[in-house]
């Protein structure tokens, strides 16, 4: 089937279902105030001053390019359940002090949940991820083509189609590393964002898209931008944001 075909076929799917009415209880559902990090270790945050700092969250949600011992810490600190995704610059192998002078080898942050292609929930809330970035040199991991991360959605979409069964919405939360394209990207090829994100945010209809990816150094650089039903949020360094379940299918 050509890619062409395929699109088609996923239109098709995705065609705008009859008029749902979400149920009461849906109304009444309480928002999570969620700690969203990315892209910079934060002295703040690093610190014995975290909770003070950040106050009563429900979840952490790390969008990438930090390193595991930075989201162990919070995780550990704030004591909340945790999900992330990985960044560009992301490491397939770190390595902690261990015992002695061993090292021990780290995939992962340990406790965390790797969202990458994945469905969640927590709470009210339906989580799913995306990882990486635009391919911009030949890195081994954490980089995709357009058409790759189209494929990463198609991918993930049953598992959404899942939680529309049950849950009557296909998720609430999109967390990704890189910006969709022309909301919040540059011009330069490895801060371009995925042309696939605002297809999945037209299928797929998350309230929140939350990214990291594009520094900040101007305190007049938009960083909230809605598309259709979707909030777009820059999180760099890191926010505290109210996340709330969709009330829409």
């Amino acid at each position: 089937m050509t890619r062409i075909r395929l699109i088609r076929v996923i239109r098709v799917l995705f065609e705008p279902a009859p008029v749902w009415h979400p149920p009461a209880q849906m109304l009444q559902w309480a928002a999570m105030r969620a700690l969203v990090v990315c892209d910079k270790v934060e002295p703040i945050l690093y610190s014995a001053g975290i909770q003070q700092h950040v106050g009563k969250v429900d979840l952490v949600i790390s969008c990438g390019d930090l390193p595991h011992y930075y989201i162990e810490f919070i995780m550990s600190m704030l004591g909340r359940p945790t999900y992330y995704v990985h960044g560009n610059h992301a490491r397939t192998v770190e390595y902690h002090a261990g015992s002695g002078d061993q090292w021990r080898q780290m995939s992962e942050p340990l406790g965390a949940v790797n969202l990458h292609m994945q469905a969640a929930k927590e709470g009210d809330l339906l989580l799913a991820g995306l990882e990486g970035s635009i391919r911009y040199n030949s890195a081994p991991h954490f980089q995709y083509t357009q058409g790759e991360m189209l494929l990463n959605v198609l991918r993930l979409a049953p598992k959404l189609m899942v939680n529309r069964a049950r849950y009557g919405r296909y998720l609430d939360v999109l967390v990704a590393h890189s910006p969709p394209w022309q909301i919040h990207d540059q011009n330069d090829l490895p801060h371009q964002g995925f042309k696939s994100f605002l297809r999945f945010m037209r299928w797929f209809k998350p309230r929140y898209l939350l990214h990291g990816h594009i520094h900040l150094y101007r305190r007049d650089v938009v960083t909230r931008t809605t598309y259709q039903n979707t909030e777009v949020i820059n999180t760099y360094p890191y926010k505290i944001i109210e996340l709330e379940p969709c009330v829409h299918g």
